[in-house]
């Protein structure tokens, strides 16, 4: 399976960084995602997760303080953390759940049809390069997103607790 996703996810990332996804991509894709959940009852997981790993991530609201519901591309490493980015679609503006994050650390995911207690670190400026490496290698070209937005994109590790 490695060996046809690999090459998808080269044609499916170089789509994804285009002008085109990037103006629609966040209006098709939350419905997309939502639609795909209500089919599955929720057992299918994000429609992303099809193409690279995804997550459901469960946080709350660093202003409301009301629960958030976020479907994320991830990267798992094998010592069970879990790598989300906050590309937002290559906008200039950090998405809504990195504040949550920032102000709530403590947090749940839905992962591979389980429900997981993490906490998440943001991964600092020491570290930055040598987890870009491990994203890319999932998601090749991913760092271009940090370029196109113009802002450090916030790279978060999801540690279980």
């Amino acid at each position: 399976m490695a060996s046809v996703s690999r090459p998808l996810r080269v044609v499916v990332a170089r789509f994804s960084r285009t002008r085109f996804f990037r103006s629609y991509g966040p209006r098709m894709m939350p419905p997309l995602e939502r639609a795909t959940s209500w089919i599955t009852r929720g057992r299918g997981g994000p429609l992303s997760g099809a193409i690279v790993p995804s997550l459901v991530l469960h946080t709350v609201g660093a202003r409301s303080g009301e629960p958030r519901e976020t479907a994320l591309m991830c990267c798992p490493v094998p010592d069970g953390t879990i790598y989300v980015t906050g590309s937002n679609f290559a906008r200039p503006e950090h998405p809504a759940w990195t504040w949550n994050l920032l102000a709530h650390p403590d947090a749940a995911i839905d992962f591979r049809g389980e429900h997981r207690e993490v906490r998440a670190e943001l991964v600092g400026d020491e570290e930055r390069e040598a987890v870009w490496r491990t994203l890319e290698e999932q998601w090749p070209g991913y760092r271009g997103y940090e370029r196109a937005s113009g802002r450090v994109l916030r790279i978060f590790r999801l540690v279980p607790r």
